[in-house]
Parts: C-alpha cells; structure tokens; sequence
C-alpha cells in the first residue's frame, strides 16, 4: 500500500474530519465487505451511518471517486423543507426533516439546522389553488404548513416588493420548520460518525466495473483493485445511470446541470427562505451574510459543474423583480452540480435487475432536504429488503403506470 507522510495524513483527516487512523485506509486486498456503497455524499454516507445505528451493519465500505461531500453534497443551497402534495413524498420528506431537528445531537458534530422557515410565493391564481390545496394535503399528511396571504408574507419577509412589476405577491405556502443547514457539515458529520464505528470511506477510489455472478452482483472492481461485497447501494446522483449501465440495466432518469450563486456579505436583512416559482428564483441568506440565490436547471443534458451567464441573467432578473434591495449587490461566486431527473420529478429507491444491487437517485434538484430520510430508507432497505417508505419509490413505477407526480410541489423543483 502507499505509504503517506504522517503531515499529510492528518492534513487529509482534519480537512475531512475524520479519525487519524483513516485518513487514507486502503481496503484490505482480501476482505469482503457485507455492503458497499458507492458514493460518499450526503445520501450514500447517511445511508452507511444509519446501516450502522439501525441494523448494527458495520462491515461497510463507502467508495468515492472523488472527495468527501464534493458532488452535489456541497453544491446545493441547502433548504429543508417537506411540503409536498403526494403521501409518500411528504413521508419521507418530513421524516427528513424530522431527523435534521436532531442531527447535531446525534451525530455530535453541529451541523448548523436552522429552522428559519420556508414560504414559497403564489403570484398567480393558478399558483394560490395549487399551494392551497397542498396546504390541505399537508394537514391530512401530519405536516404543518398553511397558505398565508400578502400581509403576513411582508411581515415575514420585509425586504420584498409585494407589488411587483409583472407579478404582485398574492401570497404563500409557509411552513415555519423548514430551514437551512450547512451542507458541507451534514457530510463531514456523517462521514466521522461511520468512522468511528469501523467503517471504511474510500476517496479517489473510482468504481470502473460491477461484478456479477448468476445475476447477483458479487463486488466493484475500482482504480485501487477488486473490492468484495454481498450487496451494493449505488448513490451518485448525476451518474446513476452510468453505474446502471455498468450493472446491465437503464435507467429512466436524465442528467442536467443546476446552478446557483452567492452575493457579497451584507448585514442580515432576511431571516426565512422565500422562494419565488413564477418568475423562476430562490433567496436565503447565509450565516456569513451573503444572499444564496438560486434557480431552475439547464434547458439541456449535460454534465457540467460550472456556471453560466445566461443563468446569473434570468434568476437574478428574477428575484430583482420581487427584491429591488439587491439590485447593486456583486456576485461573489457561482457553481453548478449535477443533478439527475426522472419523468415524474421523484426519486428511485429501489432494488434493481441485479440481485444485491440497490439505487438511490433521481432526487432532481431537491436532494440536500432528503438526506437523513434517504439514508432511514434505504439502510433499511438494504438490510431489510423493504421499507414502508421506499414502496411507491420503486424502478417499477415507470413501467405500471404509478406515477407520484411532484410538479406543482417542485416547480423550481427544489
């Protein structure tokens, strides 16, 4: 194995936050892990932790061809919400959710929750009919929201023009425990808790090949060698359907590029998430004071992790519109992720064609929410064979017809 300098071991375990002793663990040549998971960002790493705390299943193995939370982990704008119109999306959102209120306690590492609240503007009729009848699906689901009108939306949110030039803001669905968290904490904090109970999170170690046996799949094989498994969760958001593709099947999803940008620090001016469908943005303000913007993917397939001028053109022409404050503010930077869609905007949790092999994917733009219900789910998946909130989420849906259409509740689709 290739020896590092004991200087460069802890710079690798203290810019991940994890144990000395596995800044840079190479899987042992022979040993055959009872599950890998490739994928070593929020959802695959809250996937091995709750493996671990549920099912006590610790001979795992998370895989990562790049670095730790560098895929769409940290590429998001990290709002938490889970009202949506479907049943089994607002089940696993809000127990999202639910475990984000708790996550620095269990994880001991604070991951900076801040339930701020999130209310998503209704500036046409069609949206006021739509976020209403949400609203009263969220109420017969357990979750609390409610459509709030003009009056209270300034309240809330000061800086926001209700009268705007195209769109007056006719009002909103709010739902006050909603919020934000810090997205490369979430990863960090999963990632040191797996450690800590004998798990082994592999970077730069790229998977180049499934291996299967009589239909089951039997390991990976990676640039760092052949590597053994009973089952695999595969967890890589934009490239899920190249893994499938490696294991022998296609999957129905498309790979699209979303980007998002952040202004100049400036005083706090805006304490809740607004998110603004009609005229296609989205705002928070960070801890640090700078103005999250965000909204919708590229018009096209593509794999990029930059951004564009176009996108800093419509979203900021956007939000403008609705807070004329930010005209004069600078940009200080842009990314883009890759995010993987499906026709019907949800998520695939599924077993697959391969026996042992498992998907997670197609969360499109809101995967950062999901995280720690992702994780629930599909560890019990893996361990179980089912779980009760991954059964409408399954690859068959697409075939029978069983749609769970989330288009009006991800209409920015976050």
């Amino acid at each position: 194995m290739k020896r590092y300098s004991a200087f460069a071991i802890a710079r690798e375990a203290v810019r991940h936050h994890i144990g000395w002793e596995r800044a840079w663990r190479a899987p042992e040549p022979k040993k055959k892990y009872d599950v890998i998971i490739v994928g070593a960002g929020g959802h695959g790493l809250a996937t091995a932790y709750y493996l671990g705390k549920n099912f006590g299943i610790t001979n795992v193995a998370i895989l990562e061809k790049g670095w730790l939370g560098g895929g769409n982990t940290g590429r998001n704008t990290t709002i938490i919400r889970s009202n949506y119109l479907q049943d089994p999306s607002a089940a696993i959102y809000e127990k999202s959710r639910s475990l984000y209120e708790t996550m620095s306690q269990d994880l001991n590492y604070n991951v900076m929750f801040s339930p701020r609240g999130v209310m998503m503007l209704a500036q046409t009729q069609h949206e006021i009919r739509g976020y209403q009848r949400t609203a009263h699906a969220n109420a017969l689901q357990g979750v609390s929201t409610e459509f709030i009108g003009p009056e209270k939306v300034k309240e809330l949110c000061p800086i926001i023009d209700i009268n705007g030039p195209r769109y007056p803001v006719l009002g909103a669905l709010w739902q006050p425990r909603g919020g934000t968290a810090r997205h490369d904490a979430v990863a960090w904090g999963y990632a040191r808790a797996c450690s800590d109970m004998g798990m082994d999170v592999i970077q730069k170690c790229e998977v180049t090949a499934v291996r299967r046996e009589g239909g089951k799949v039997v390991g990976v094989d990676t640039g760092k060698g052949a590597i053994d498994c009973d089952k695999l969760g595969v967890v890589v958001a934009g490239h899920s359907g190249h893994l499938a593709d490696m294991a022998g099947f296609q999957l129905p999803i498309e790979s699209v590029a979303l980007q998002a940008l952040v202004s100049e620090p400036i005083k706090p001016c805006m304490d809740v998430v607004v998110m603004a469908n009609t005229v296609h943005g989205y705002m928070s303000q960070s801890d640090k004071g700078e103005m999250v913007i965000g909204g919708g993917t590229d018009g096209y397939n593509n794999y990029t992790q930059r951004g564009s001028f176009h996108h800093i053109e419509e979203t900021v022409r956007a939000l403008i519109e609705t807070f004329p404050m930010i005209s004069r503010l600078k940009m200080l930077r842009q990314w883009g992720g890759i995010v993987d869609v499906t026709g019907d905007r949800s998520p695939i949790l599924s077993k697959t064609p391969v026996e042992g092999m498992f998907m997670n994917c197609g969360w499109g733009t809101g995967g950062f929410k999901a995280i720690p219900g992702s994780g629930w789910a599909m560890a019990e998946l893996i361990a179980k064979g089912h779980s009760p909130l991954t059964e409408e989420f399954t690859m068959n849906r697409f075939r029978a017809g069983k749609f769970i259409d989330e288009s009006v509740a991800a209409g920015v689709a976050h």
